[in-house]
């Protein structure tokens, strides 16, 4: 039966070629784009843990992805610092835009008093100064390579505004640019605001006793641990599971449908060969599994085929736009399950039309 298989798509190449096409464009949107969430949420992560500071202040919705709300006083840092176990308190302005270079994705930008944040995450600048001007602005490392910037270049934000570059830190933390909080609240003419406060704990203290505390004093507010923040980036970006879920959904969709289509015209075609193997005496499961074999080479070679251009892509756009992908096996395990399982289900229609084929019709019509 193996080689009837075989026959049966090297005979019709096009029709087999175009089916596994359907079935890798399937692979391709599953394993690209949960590769490229996931990449982007773990470099959020990672960012994150690079925050010194155990606690996060802020208002309720000020932390999700996406937010540029600065509606958080600065006044608390002084209220914060009072508190039991606190030993130091840095607002940090944050601000959400397109890539200013129209590249996909988004552009954060983070609004610090660099001395005491620097101090409170352990950064350093590895080459000029602080930014002082509301001009100004630094940038990490990894920024400095993906622009090909240098001292002195000016970086466009918030629209249309000139920024010169005064300095590169390290290691990363939050945004990849940052500027003075003065900058940004001029710029968002929000007068002594904030997005969060980062909450550095003393020596020996527990951290959830003293988020308690930040809690019980200051009521109404938003009291995030940072290694909460670390672990669930992926929940904070708003809609991305629903966005995966139905990003599956599409690709098992597209494979059941090429494969159903594909199949079902193929069965039209070769109703006069189904109709000889049945005088012959082949059953219906014959019949049935033949068709089904070949739904299930070519499902493997969809995966196949999927799988190298996903990754093929994946590099590309990684050097080309600066994406991070991070491939999940749980992810690769369902491109793969969906692949075969739907063309072994986009086939089943055709395959049990084709069983109940009538020889002695067929060659009285054919």
């Amino acid at each position: 039966m193996f080689e009837l298989v075989i026959a049966n798509l090297r005979v019709r190449f096009f029709r087999t070629l175009i089916s596994v096409i359907g079935v890798a464009l399937g692979v391709v949107l599953i394993v690209l784009f949960t590769g490229l969430a996931k990449g982007m949420t773990e470099d959020m992560a990672k960012r994150s843990a690079n925050w010194k500071a155990e606690i996060v202040f802020a208002r309720p919705g000020g932390m999700e992805f996406g937010s540029s709300n600065m509606n958080v006083s600065t006044a608390y840092v002084g209220r914060l610092e009072a508190i039991e176990g606190v030993a130091s308190a840095v607002p940090v302005g944050r601000y959400i835009s397109a890539d200013p270079k129209a590249r996909w994705g988004l552009l954060q930008l983070d609004g610090v008093d660099w001395e005491p944040f620097a101090k409170m995450n352990g950064m350093t600048l590895t080459q000029g100064r602080a930014p002082q001007a509301n001009n100004e602005v630094i940038i990490d490392e990894r920024q400095v390579k993906n622009d090909n910037s240098k001292l002195g270049d000016q970086i466009t934000l918030f629209g249309n505004k000139q920024f010169t570059i005064v300095g590169v830190f390290e290691p990363p933390s939050g945004s990849r640019i940052k500027m003075t909080l003065t900058a940004m609240q001029s710029i968002l003419e929000e007068t002594n605001k904030c997005t969060y406060i980062l909450v550095k704990v003393k020596d020996g203290e527990k951290v959830p006793a003293v988020a308690a505390r930040i809690n019980e004093q200051l009521p109404g507010n938003k009291v995030n641990l940072t290694s909460d923040l670390i672990i669930d980036a992926k929940e904070r970006v708003p809609g991305l599971n629903t966005f995966l879920r139905v990003l599956v959904g599409l690709g098992a969709f597209v494979s059941v449908v090429f494969v159903l289509l594909s199949m079902y015209t193929t069965i039209t075609e070769r109703r006069k060969e189904i109709g000889i193997l049945k005088s012959l005496g082949a059953s219906r499961s014959f019949i049935v599994s033949t068709i089904e074999g070949e739904a299930l080479l070519i499902g493997i070679a969809g995966v196949i085929l999927g799988f190298v251009t996903a990754f093929v892509a994946s590099t590309a756009i990684s050097h080309f736009f600066d994406l991070q992908f991070d491939f999940s096996a749980t992810w690769i395990a369902w491109a793969i399950a969906i692949a075969i399982v739907g063309s072994l289900f986009g086939a089943l229609y055709p395959a049990l039309r084709a069983s109940g084929i009538d020889p002695v019709e067929v060659m009285v019509n054919e």
